[in-house]
Parts: structure tokens; sequence; C-alpha cells
């Protein structure tokens, strides 16, 4: 673990799972372009509600939903969230993306003795 934080850049994107982008779902596009570009990581989180600037709510309750919110969450440097943040903003179908600074104390895991 890091004594000192380090100051890296979150991105989340919000999209509708139903977005495309050709064949694929856009959110699996964004995935491997995030992969390809050489991003730490992420995490794509399915939503069981929500709704956006269309106010149409977006629930699970409804039998065979097609359109759940997504949000993809990004933690990398700033330089490289950028980067995708310019890819991105040519892209149709997202609906928000943020970004915001965060502060990392562990990066690859910790030590199971830490807790002892």
């Amino acid at each position: 673990m890091s004594e000192t934080p380090v100051t890296h850049s979150r991105m989340r994107i919000y999209l509708g799972e139903d977005k495309r982008h050709g064949e694929r779902p856009l959110y699996q596009a964004i995935v491997r372009k995030a992969h390809h570009m050489g991003l730490a990581g992420l995490t794509v989180f399915r939503g069981s509600h929500g709704f956006g600037h269309s106010t149409r709510l977006h629930t699970a309750d409804v039998l065979f939903s097609e359109d759940l919110p997504l949000v993809i969450e990004l933690v990398d440097r700033a330089a490289a969230i950028e980067a995708l943040g310019r890819l991105l903003a040519e892209v149709e179908g997202i609906g928000l993306i943020t970004v915001d600074p965060v502060q990392v104390f562990l990066a690859q895991g910790g030590t199971p003795t830490a807790l002892d």
C-alpha cells in the first residue's frame, strides 16, 4: 500500500444496455477499446432502475427489459482517461460521461496480514 495517495482520474460512462456500435453492444465496444488502449482496468455496472434526459424510466421490474442502465467506471492516469474521452466524444448513444480526480491508495492488492 502506498503511504501517500496518488491522484488519478475516474471516468464514468452512462449509457443504456440496448445501445449498439455496429454489430456489437456499445458497452462491449468501449470495454474493448479501453483494453486495447492499455487502460489500467474498468468495471461495468448494470443498474436495476434509471432514467436520463428523456425521463423515460428503465427498470428491471418489467419482464425482459432490454434497456437497463449501465455505468462503465475506469480509473487511470489523467492523460489516459483524457485520451479515451476524446475518442468517446464522437460516439453516439452515450448518455453522460463524467471525470473526477480520485486518490488511489492501493493499486494492485493488499497483503493478507494487513488486517491481522
